[in-house]
């Protein structure tokens, strides 16, 4: 038990930082636009990278860390465009939006951008596969318990977020909420993929 609370509370403490992931996820929540899907994807692939950090890949990465680098360059150019097309939305939205109203993007662009602000995200590896992986070691009586401990946190913070976000949603009834917010997420997405490019690996 001392493992499992170990590893939530771990989980909870590098996940609920606000960051591109999360952000996406609060404004598909807001949108009430596949969060299910949005949901799965980003706990799924949580698990598939603790599950590696805790088996062992993070010496691969230490071995290979172009792995890494590539990642840093591909998701500061990504998110470079996607907060440009948040700065653009924030501009050119004239009328009154309600969730229910918005036109829906297709569930395979949402899925493509959810998985790209997940896995081109270098902090992710760094998170769960070197961090975790690094401290699971100190587990190994209890290395099961712990590892299901983290992967609990990313699953019950996903989830929240994505679902818990639609009691905001009498706040963007009006124009200049959804303004603010994709104005906010544009500053989320340059300022992360700024810090990208000067991020030491």
């Amino acid at each position: 038990m001392s493992a499992l609370l170990s590893g939530l509370g771990l989980g909870f403490s590098l996940i609920m930082a606000i960051g591109a992931q999360n952000a996406f996820i609060l404004k598909q929540g807001l949108k009430q636009q596949y969060v299910f899907w949005v949901c799965l994807i980003c706990s799924l692939s949580d698990t598939i990278l603790i599950y590696l950090g805790v088996t062992g890949f993070s010496k691969i990465l230490n071995s290979y860390p172009d792995i890494i680098v590539y990642s840093k360059y591909f998701g500061s150019a990504f998110l470079f465009i996607y907060g440009a097309q948040n700065f653009y939305s924030a501009l050119t939205q004239n009328s009154v939006l309600r969730p229910s109203l918005i036109d829906k993007s297709s569930l395979m662009n949402v899925v493509g951008v959810c998985l790209a602000l997940t896995w081109l995200n270098p902090h992710v590896y760094l998170d769960t596969v070197i961090l975790i992986g690094s401290i699971s070691i100190s587990f190994k009586e209890n290395l099961h318990s712990f590892t299901l401990g983290v992967m609990f946190a990313s699953w019950l913070f996903f989830f929240a977020l994505g679902y818990g976000a639609r009691f905001l949603s009498p706040l963007f009834n009006k124009k200049i909420s959804w303004q603010i917010l994709d104005f906010i997420m544009g500053i989320i997405m340059w300022s992360i993929s700024y810090g990208l490019i000067f991020l030491k690996l």
